[in-house]
This record gives C-alpha cells, sequence and structure tokens, in this order.
C-alpha cells in the first residue's frame, strides 16, 4: 500500500479539524477557503505573512470553549485576533494554527453608572465603549491610536495605553475583571465589579500577556465622569532635544497634564502636507491638553507656559475654542496615515524615564544617520512612551533588513536608559529575540514557567514573546 504524500496528510488533517470546527460553531463561523483565509494572514505589521490553517470567528464564550477544546486535544496551535491592529505582529499566524476572531462578539453587557463601570464583549471596538456612555457623561479612558478600529481584547493583551495614559493610565489601571477561557476549554472569571479582589492579582497577570494565556471574552472595565472642560497648548521648538527638557521640566515641576504629545520635523512637515493643520515651521513640537474648570484650565496652561518659555519656543499657541483645539489636535491623530503617504514606515515602541528624552532622542537621530534611514518621531512624551517611526522602501533588497536592525538598536537605547522594550505594542515576534537585552536567563524562565501553567502544551499564540528556540524547547520541537 503507497503511503500518503505529507502534503496528503496536511490536508487530511486539516478536514479533519475544520470538520470537527463546523460541528461547534453555526454555519459560515469557519473559514477554511485558502483565498478567504488570506485575510488573516498578517495584522498591522504588515511586512511578515504567514495564512493560517483556518479562521474562526465564535459569537459567544460557549463557543470559544467549545473551540480551543477541539484545538487542545488535537494539539492544533491557537492565535486569538481582536481587530488584526497589532504593530508587534501578536496575531501572526502560524502556517498550523487556528485565528480566533471575536470580531462578533462585540455587545455591551451591564453599565452601572453608580459603581462606575461597563462589561462589554471583548470584540467591541476601544472608541465604541465611550460611545455606549457619552451620552450620560462618562467615557472610557485609555484611547490608543488605533481606537476607532482596535479591540478590546487587544487592548488588554497589549495593555495599550494612549495620548491620555499619562493622567489616567493604561489598560490594566482601567480593567476590573475578565471573563477568559484557557486552552483547554476551562472558562474562569477574575475580579469583577469591584476596585480589587481577593487573593492573587491574577487580573494583573492576565492584561499585557498577548493572548498566552487565555482567550479573554468579556471585560469589565472602568468609566469616568467626564471633565468640565479640556483644553490643549502647542509649543514650537529649535530642536528635538530641547522639547524632550521641556517636557522633562514639566513634569518635574509636578504638573499633571493629560496628555503630552510629542512630533518632530519629519512628522510636522508630512501631517502639513496631509492635514493642513497649520503647525509653526520648526523642529519640534509638543500638544499639551489639560483638564478641569476654566479656573483650573487657566492656571494649568499659564503654569506650563512659564515653563515652555524658558526654552525659547518658536511658537506658543494656546487653544480659545473647541475648533482651535481640533485644529491643535488634528495634525497628531493624523500622523500614522500621513506617514504612509511618504514611505514603508516600521513604528517601533519602547519607553523611557522621561528625564532621558534629550539624550535619547539625540542618540535617536545619530542612529538615523549611521544606517542612512530617516526616522520620524511621534509619541506620548509625558510617560516616555517613544513611538519612532523608520521610513524604508519595501521594495529596496536589504532595507527591510537595515530597518530591522536600526530598530533594534533604538530599542537597545530604551533598555540601556533604564526603559523597557515595550510600552503598549507588546513584544510579539517584533521584539522576541530581544527579550534577552531586558531579561537574564532567571527571569525569562520565571515568564516562561507562568505560561505553563496556564498553557501547558504552549498552543496559545506561540512563537510569539519568548525567543524561538525556548518556545520549540517548551512544544518539544527541534531548536
Amino acid at each position: 500500500m503507497e503511503m500518503p504524500k505529507p502534503s496528503d496528510l496536511v490536508l487530511s488533517r486539516k478536514a479533519q479539524i475544520v470538520a470537527q470546527l463546523q460541528a461547534v460553531l453555526p454555519k459560515g463561523a469557519v473559514i477554511d477557503d485558502p483565498m478567504e483565509t488570506r485575510a488573516y494572514e498578517c495584522d498591522a505589521l504588515a511586512a511578515y505573512r504567514c495564512p493560517p490553517m483556518a479562521a474562526v470567528l465564535p459569537a459567544s464564550t460557549e463557543e470559544v470553549a467549545a473551540v480551543l477544546k477541539i484545538c487542545h486535544a488535537e494539539n492544533v496551535p491557537v492565535v486569538p485576533r481582536g481587530a488584526g491592529t497589532s504593530l508587534a505582529g501578536g496575531a501572526l499566524p502560524t502556517e498550523d494554527c487556528v485565528i480566533l476572531g471575536v470580531a462578533k462578539m462585540n455587545e455591551v453587557l451591564e453599565v452601572d453608572y453608580d459603581n462606575r463601570l461597563i462589561r462589554v464583549e471583548t470584540g467591541r471596538t476601544n472608541l465604541s465603549v465611550t460611545g455606549a456612555v457619552e451620552e450620560d457623561g462618562f467615557f472610557y479612558a485609555p484611547d490608543p491610536s488605533s481606537q476607532l478600529a482596535c479591540a478590546i481584547a487587544g487592548n488588554i493583551a497589549m495593555n495599550s495605553g494612549g495620548a491620555h495614559c499619562l493622567k489616567y493610565g493604561v489598560t490594566t489601571n482601567n480593567l476590573l475583571g475578565v471573563k477568559m477561557v484557557l486552552m483547554d476549554g476551562t472558562v474562569i472569571e477574575i475580579g469583577g465589579g469591584h476596585l480589587d479582589a481577593a487573593g492573587y492579582d491574577l487580573l494583573g497577570l492576565i492584561c499585557g500577556s498577548e493572548g498566552q494565556l487565555g482567550v479573554v471574552t468579556e471585560a469589565t472595565l472602568r468609566i469616568l465622569p467626564k471633565p468640565e472642560g479640556a483644553r490643549p497648548i502647542l509649543v514650537g521648538f529649535d530642536s528635538n532635544e530641547v522639547a524632550g527638557q521641556c517636557v522633562s521640566d514639566i513634569i518635574k515641576a509636578g504638573v499633571l497634564p493629560v496628555a503630552i504629545e510629542f512630533m518632530d520635523r519629519i512628522c510636522i512637515r508630512a501631517t502639513e502636507d496631509f492635514a493642513g493643520a497649520g503647525y509653526p515651521d520648526c523642529e519640534a513640537l509638543l500638544i499639551i491638553e489639560v483638564e478641569g474648570s476654566d479656573a483650573e484650565i487657566d492656571e494649568q496652561l499659564g503654569l506650563i507656559s512659564q515653563i515652555a518659555r524658558k526654552h525659547d519656543p518658536v511658537e506658543l499657541r494656546e487653544s480659545r475654542s473647541e475648533k482651535e483645539s481640533a485644529a491643535i489636535w488634528l495634525g497628531r491623530k493624523s500622523a500614522f496615515g500621513a506617514m504612509g503617504q511618504i514611505n514603508d514606515y516600521m513604528c517601533l515602541d519602547g519607553t523611557i524615564p522621561v528625564s532621558s528624552l534629550p539624550f535619547v532622542l539625540r542618540r535617536i537621530g545619530e542612529l538615523s544617520e549611521e544606517f542612512g534611514l530617516e526616522v520620524g518621531n511621534v509619541f506620548h512624551a509625558g510617560d516616555g512612551n517613544m513611538h519612532p517611526l523608520i521610513l524604508f522602501d519595501a521594495n529596496k533588497p536589504g532595507d527591510l533588513e537595515l530597518c530591522e536592525n536600526l530598530g533594534a538598536e533604538i530599542l537597545k537605547l530604551c533598555v540601556e536608559v533604564g526603559g523597557c522594550l515595550t510600552g503598549e505594542h507588546g513584544v510579539g515576534i517584533e521584539k522576541r529575540d530581544l527579550m534577552g537585552t531586558q531579561f537574564n536567563e532567571v527571569d525569562l524562565e520565571s515568564q516562561l514557567g507562568v505560561k505553563d501553567v496556564f498553557d501547558p502544551k504552549w498552543l496559545l499564540n506561540p512563537a510569539k514573546v519568548f525567543p524561538l528556540e525556548q518556545t520549540k524547547t517548551r512544544r518539544g520541537m527541534p531548536a
């Protein structure tokens, strides 16, 4: 009897897995046609692509549990996917995996204004959480730049932040509880509608775990009353270093703006061409926003202006109306789209102490010259969450590799000054080989041990976060 060819074995296994998934999910919830699975072959780190074996779109926690039970029994890797906006390859498939998308799970399950919380399914987009409560004077604070599209599931996985995280914190500071399905299909609940839970802080462990410990299907989130008002000020400077020093001085003075955003000349030029926000001709600018009553806003902006003037700004423009505020924010909110009009780019995500901003910005400029690639800087300056944008030509042989090497040097720089490899994008595949830069073997082993407990077979979101050799060893694969 002739043995089947390897490709026949692969096809036979795929058919078997797909048939089992179709048996527990509604019609149309299992996607296995190669032409249709191409929609899931990458996330926002589009330089890397790999079509999955199949994709599933469950509509409930029970359906998620049924999918995971099958995949666990069959040793099939599962890659959870929110909206696919990950910039670190966090939702990149492997060819033998099933993509588990939560996009159909987008309902508001409960709103409790007395206790200031909302419970939602995690396929719901970030911005639509605020949309569900804003008419009643509330909002959800974390506001990543992709908030129009990104899902709460991904926000929890990567512990996302945003422009206003300086005052309100990142996802972990606004997450009260989750319902999560483990790889074997077990459903657990952690935290809930109260400030703190008894026992170990497993919620802190889940938030930022990049989909490697379980699939979060429901989230209880903190909502806040809208502030009385908010107003930004725009300040232009002759150099990145001076702008960075101004940020450091504002934080040192004890002022707590709701946001401090930084843009350099490359980004300013791009956004002006793209959106025409009316920004000044300068090397760097800051957008600083404060909140409160009119009197509180005037007092805070007065102090910020006083600090900024000590650095001889090119321009200092304080908003006096909603129209002027919208114009100040227009360029910043358009920055990533505008940069895409110039060239291909890779958006990095490292965090540094605010006091190190002047040095790090100068060093990034030096590295840019050494590698011969332009770097645009646009980031949340108040909490030191850097987002250097490295411009390259994806059609030029060797340019992507050069870009990655430059990115690695910038991220190593962040660690060297006392920062870390990531702020809100996660590690994904982008930074997995740099983990040894920040953590020694004992540190990494302790993190690997946590995953061992939640996912002993190492089937959830494999080939991410940790160096690939360690993942292969844990899964019993050849290194």
